[in-house]
């Protein structure tokens, strides 16, 4: 949780510099009124001829023109007078000092509540945007009032809403379409080449050519089915349930099988029970894509560590492979869709170079995160963090 004055700074802002004004106007204010008040007393009482009557009866200090005596009482008069003015100067000074001080802590508060109604409506932008999500791009501000520039600020963040909703609404059904436009002739040309293969009338040749053809039209569907799978894991997540991301690797392990290869490689597995809440389908993926691509670009009894362990936050799985050296500055891109190490060290017939890309996408999904290293002796080191709650 954050503290409260973190999630109010600009109010607190607002209503220091509210108060900052207003103690400036004040002193300002204040000094001015000193400075009349003292200029009105030295002109009325302290200025001007005055002289004591010896033998004056005591009593109030009479005025200036009520005096006459010598030149000694004149001058005590004066310093009496003078000594009176500065009081009165040093009180009208104290309790304007206090009054300001009194108004000023007011002034404070009031200036808190007006920043607090003022900012109120952008806390309801604020709200609806963190609440948004795919799946709530119907919810909107509506905020009501006069058009001032909160009121504009809402109406075009509603506008935007709108448009992003047409854009996604428009993405679901591209994703859809193409996946029935792009899968059916694939299906129906795999199809007729498994007949042709069938077929005991058909020769050498024509077997072969069929058997070329229907490895590239394999090579097809896994491209067609890895970019519709990155297209669909870059979007929000429709299941949300409790996963065990242990036994997600075990059923991965299952269809794998590393060891019956024609590459076989050896895998070490430390795999403990990690629950977190996410798609199963899409971790598997995640899990699947992760062990295939350090059994692809592995070499020749090779070696392959996965581990999966529970964390307090979470759940992490971290797939360590021996394989060829990958320059520390290529790392990065091999998460872009279609990159893959440059030169001979990996055929591109290997794969699409989606993978990782689809890695990336999924764990995005669920507000993990993904890092990979190179490790010296050859080989990646991918890690993958997911919280305990998708995001």
């Amino acid at each position: 949780m954050r503290p409260w004055w973190s999630s109010r700074r600009l109010r607190l802002r607002l209503t220091v510099l509210y108060g900052g004004l207003f103690f400036a106007a004040g002193s300002i204010l204040l000094g001015l009124t000193y400075l009349i008040t003292a200029r009105a007393l030295e002109q009325q009482f302290v200025t001007g001829p005055v002289k004591i009557t010896a033998g004056a009866a005591p009593g109030p200090v009479p005025m200036p023109h009520q005096i006459s005596g010598d030149v000694s009482g004149d001058v005590v008069f004066r310093r009496e007078i003078q000594t009176r003015a500065d009081g009165v100067l040093n009180e009208v000074l104290t309790w304007s000092l206090l009054v300001l001080i009194l108004v000023g802590i007011i002034a404070l508060l009031l200036g808190y509540v007006l920043a607090d109604r003022a900012l109120r409506p952008l806390d309801r932008v604020t709200e609806t945007a963190q609440r948004l999500s795919e799946s709530t791009l119907h919810e909107r501000i509506g905020l009501r009032g006069p058009a001032d520039e909160v009121k504009r600020l809402a109406d075009t963040f509603d506008a935007m809403l709108d448009r992003l909703r047409r854009v996604f609404d428009a993405q679901r059904r591209f994703i859809a379409n193409a996946s029935h436009e792009l899968r059916t002739p694939l299906a129906v040309n795999r199809t007729v080449l498994e007949v042709s293969l069938e077929e005991p009338a058909a020769s050498a040749d024509l077997k072969a050519l069929a058997r070329a053809l229907l490895g590239t039209n394999a090579r097809y569907e896994r491209l067609i089915e890895g970019l519709l799978l990155l297209a669909q894991s870059e979007q929000e997540l429709t299941v949300r349930k409790p996963v065990d991301v242990e036994q997600v690797a075990r059923t991965v392990l299952e269809q794998l099988d590393p060891g019956s290869r024609k590459r076989p490689v050896t895998l070490h597995q430390d795999l403990r029970p990690a629950l977190v809440r996410g798609d199963p389908l899409f971790l598997e993926r995640c899990v699947f894509n992760l062990l295939e691509n350090a059994i692809k670009y592995n070499v020749r009894g090779g070696h392959i560590w996965l581990t999966v362990a529970g964390e307090p936050s979470g759940a992490s799985v971290v797939v360590e492979n021996t394989g060829p050296l990958v320059p520390a500055y290529e790392v990065e891109d091999l998460f872009e869709p279609f990159s893959r190490l440059q030169g001979d060290r990996v055929r591109s017939a290997r794969g699409a170079g989606l993978g990782l890309s689809i890695v990336r996408a999924i764990v995005a999904a669920h507000g993990g995160s993904v890092t990979a290293l190179a490790r010296p002796e050859g080989g990646l080191r991918v890690e993958v963090r997911l919280p305990r709650t998708a995001a």
